[in-house]
């Protein structure tokens, strides 16, 4: 793949089994143990993907997240967990985490997510995507403008993390359509595990809260009851 992934994990068992396995994909790793210096190595540039462990000496992840999303550029960010609760990981999406996995977490999938967060950085420079992202959508007072990755809604700007973006113009591009939460997975995520539609989940409850007037009886992304959802047509 000729990439760098920079690893941020205090771990020494951990980080060695993820730096390893990012090898085996053919990428360069770069491990570190403290957020802050990790953060200092990121700012050197030259980094592909971030693997960014949450608890961290020096800099939590989500310190450290919040301050690669301040700066210019967008590089991914695959965020590593020891806590499962919904707030742990809406807190890490909220700073821009693109991804996330729990420990403990299989190899194999660890791989798929890095994969993917790669085929998506590629689509984004493909030409065909450059054609996509003249598509300025307008919809009942809600537009998106890929070209600058901007929604608004009546004129206020709204602010939504890279995922959320991608989730929400995939959405807009195919209004109407009804996607199930394996189709999104595979569609906006690049990838498909079994057991992580919740995933698909707490996306969709976070954007419905950022553009939803009422996010209980949502107006631009509806539920349909045992299939998945739609933007509204």
């Amino acid at each position: 793949m000729s990439r760098t992934v920079l690893i941020v994990e205090d771990n020494p068992g951990i980080g060695q089994l993820v730096k390893m396995h990012v090898e085996d994909l053919g990428c360069e790793a770069i491990l570190i143990t403290r957020g802050d210096q990790g953060l200092a190595r990121y700012r050197q540039g030259d980094i592909d993907l971030v693997v960014l462990d949450l608890m961290l000496p020096g800099m939590d992840g989500l310190a450290v997240c919040r301050e690669i999303r301040s700066g210019p550029g967008y590089v991914p960010v695959l965020m590593l967990t020891a806590k499962s609760t919904e707030l742990d990981r809406v807190l890490g999406l909220e700073m821009g985490a693109d991804d996330y996995l729990t420990k403990p977490f299989s190899v194999a999938e660890l791989g798929a997510r890095i994969k993917a967060l790669f085929r998506r950085v590629d689509a984004m420079a493909s030409p065909a995507q450059a054609d996509i992202a003249e598509e300025r959508i307008e919809r009942e007072g809600l537009t998106i403008d890929p070209a600058r990755r901007r929604v608004t809604i009546q004129g206020e700007d709204i602010d939504l993390t890279a995922r959320e973006f991608d989730l929400l113009f995939h959405f807009a591009r195919h209004p109407g359509r009804v996607f199930s939460r394996t189709q999104l997975l595979d569609a906006v995520w690049g990838y498909n595990h079994e057991g992580y539609e919740h995933t698909v989940n707490t996306h969709i409850n976070r954007l419905r809260g950022k553009i939803e007037q009422d996010a209980s009886d949502p107006f631009y992304i509806q539920t349909v009851w045992g299939v998945g959802y739609r933007f509204r047509d």
